[in-house]
């Protein structure tokens, strides 16, 4: 399970896989902003779901999610994001001359919610990502087995996944371990929702 040693290390995992699953850090100056979305906040309020895999030379991936997205969302809202929104203003003018660390913020302020019909139908969640160096070797695989484990016994039904269209081999990788694709109700067309249930084999 990650430490609070792991932290910076999730912090640039995020961002080394922040750009449709490729690396990412060209893209904004404050480095941090993509792991305070997508890894940090599960580290720090949902420790028990967040999993990491490391090699000789440190951690290089990690799997962390919620058992109840609904309740995580509502969660972040009390003890996540207030905090961040106070430190990143949120971006005035017109979206398309944002800069990414400016998209960012808005995210901050403006969270993107998981379609109301999958997060009672699929209840759980998590992210998965890995550094280039343990991909293809099975790490991912063994990660999602070990993370859903401990979803079952949290006792989730079902398990779903948010994917940029555009990370073609994130995709792949959802579908070999199960999942298929969902219709949502509302949401951006770049998220490809897909999800299974956890007591599949």
């Amino acid at each position: 399970m990650a430490r609070v040693t792991d932290l910076d290390a999730l912090y640039a995992i995020s961002l080394a896989t922040g750009l449709a699953g490729g690396d990412a850090a060209h893209l904004y100056e404050d480095r941090t902003l993509v792991g305070h979305i997508y890894s940090a906040p599960y580290a720090c309020l949902e420790p028990d779901l967040a999993l990491v895999v490391e090699d000789s030379v440190g951690v290089a991936g990690f799997a962390v999610g919620a058992a109840d997205t609904e309740s995580w969302e509502a969660r972040l809202e009390r003890e996540w994001w207030p905090h961040l929104r106070t430190r990143y203003p949120d971006p005035e003018g017109a979206s398309n001359d944002w800069t990414a660390d400016q998209k960012r913020c808005s995210m901050i302020h403006h969270p993107e919610r998981t379609p109301t019909n999958i997060a009672q139908e699929y209840p759980a969640h998590m992210h998965l990502n890995l550094l280039p160096r343990l991909q293809h070797q099975g790490c991912g695989a063994l990660l999602f087995e070990a993370w859903l484990e401990i979803a079952r016994g949290r006792g989730a039904p079902a398990v779903h996944v948010g994917i940029n269209r555009a990370n073609v081999r994130a995709l792949q990788f959802w579908i070999r371990r199960g999942f298929e694709s969902l219709t949502a109700d509302g949401g951006g067309a770049r998220t490809a929702w897909m999800s299974r249930l956890t007591i599949a084999g």
